[in-house]
């Protein structure tokens, strides 16, 4: 499928035994305003990180600076080894950087099999081809792949806008995976969704194939902390806490700042 284990082995074969993300003294100045100051992380590949904090933490900024949205003010960003500060969001995309926004970016006049085959198509080397797919079409195929691994079997050929928002979400997570993605950043994705579309959400991102790598920023903490390897924990534009999910989880001064003594 598009999101084979080769094509990621080989690449990773390529860049040694690098770390996915590589964040170091990164921060971003909005004016006088500091969004973000001095940020490192570490990000190991096919780990899945969970980056939580309240309103105004700096965590969508933190997603801009790495996928090249807003460059950073001071520091570097290093992708699978690769210094990738200066690049455009492009160029991080052409090296297997993907993300999802808190909005949709989907065309809704077309079905979902359509949407994600020119998400496939859009980061291949045939992208500007005006010829239609052929029946054995290799690019179909994946998104045929795409659509059972998101769970939309059932509504392939369903127009986007007679979607319920929570397959919408599931859509926008297989357009992310199109093209053999090394690294993926969810801007949370379970905002706005039922109990059953969440438990669908935590199904799908935990049957990702293991060598994709994600950061996913979400409020519900019981999603976050089910599918992720590692938490963040950040505020006021720096990191605040880490560690692995139990631990943030019990930590006194996490549940004094941010869960008020625990969740639901």
């Amino acid at each position: 499928m598009s999101v084979s284990a080769t094509n990621i082995s080989d690449r990773m074969a390529a860049t040694g035994t690098a770390n996915a993300l590589e964040l170091r003294g990164v921060s971003k100045m909005f004016g006088a305003l500091e969004a973000l100051g001095d940020i490192d992380m570490t990000v190991k590949p096919g780990e899945r990180r969970a980056v939580l904090g309240s309103n105004g933490a700096g965590k969508t900024t933190l997603f801009n600076c790495i996928t090249g949205d807003f460059p950073p003010t001071t520091g570097s960003i290093r992708f699978f080894g690769e210094d990738v500060t200066g690049f455009p969001a492009q160029e991080r995309i052409r090296r297997g950087l993907r993300r999802t926004y808190q909005i949709s970016l989907l065309f809704t006049g077309l079905s979902v099999i359509d949407n994600i085959y020119l998400a496939c198509r859009g980061v291949s080397r045939g992208r500007f081809s005006l010829l239609r797919p052929r029946r054995n079409d290799a690019l179909m195929q994946s998104a045929e792949d795409l659509v059972r691994v998101v769970h939309l079997d059932d509504v392939r050929d369903t127009m986007v806008s007679n979607l319920s928002y929570g397959q919408q979400r599931q859509l926008e997570i297989a357009m992310a995976l199109s093209g053999a993605p090394r690294f993926i950043l969810f801007d949370e994705p379970a905002a706005g969704l039922s109990p059953t579309e969440r438990r669908e959400l935590v199904d799908i991102l935990t049957g990702l194939p293991g060598h994709v790598g994600f950061i996913i920023i979400e409020h519900d903490m019981d999603v976050a902390l089910r599918v992720s390897d590692r938490v963040t924990m950040m505020h006021n534009g720096r990191i605040f806490k880490e560690g692995k999910p139990a631990e943030i989880e019990e930590d006194p001064e996490v549940q004094a700042l941010y869960l008020g003594g625990g969740h639901g």
